[in-house]
């Protein structure tokens, strides 16, 4: 599930970046949208839920006392 979790985080860094272009495009114009400045805050909250769960990982193995699933002996 982690593998899919970092796949989608890694997506969601490129919309998110996508998007801030766009408002930056947006807002430079000579009459701005100014509700286009709130369109990169989807993929920012998404960002932060996937970034907090790929953080707790190693902090989830070591306390359940398993080794991580990528390590090889």
């Amino acid at each position: 599930m982690s593998k899919w979790i970092r796949q989608i985080h890694r997506w969601l860094a490129m919309a998110f970046t996508v998007t801030v272009i766009v408002t930056f495009v947006a807002l430079a114009r000579e009459d701005p949208i100014v509700w286009v400045s709130y369109v990169p805050l989807l993929p920012l909250g998404l960002l932060v839920f996937s970034g907090l769960y790929l953080f707790a990982l190693p902090y989830a193995a070591k306390w359940r006392g398993g080794r991580r699933a990528g390590a090889q002996d």
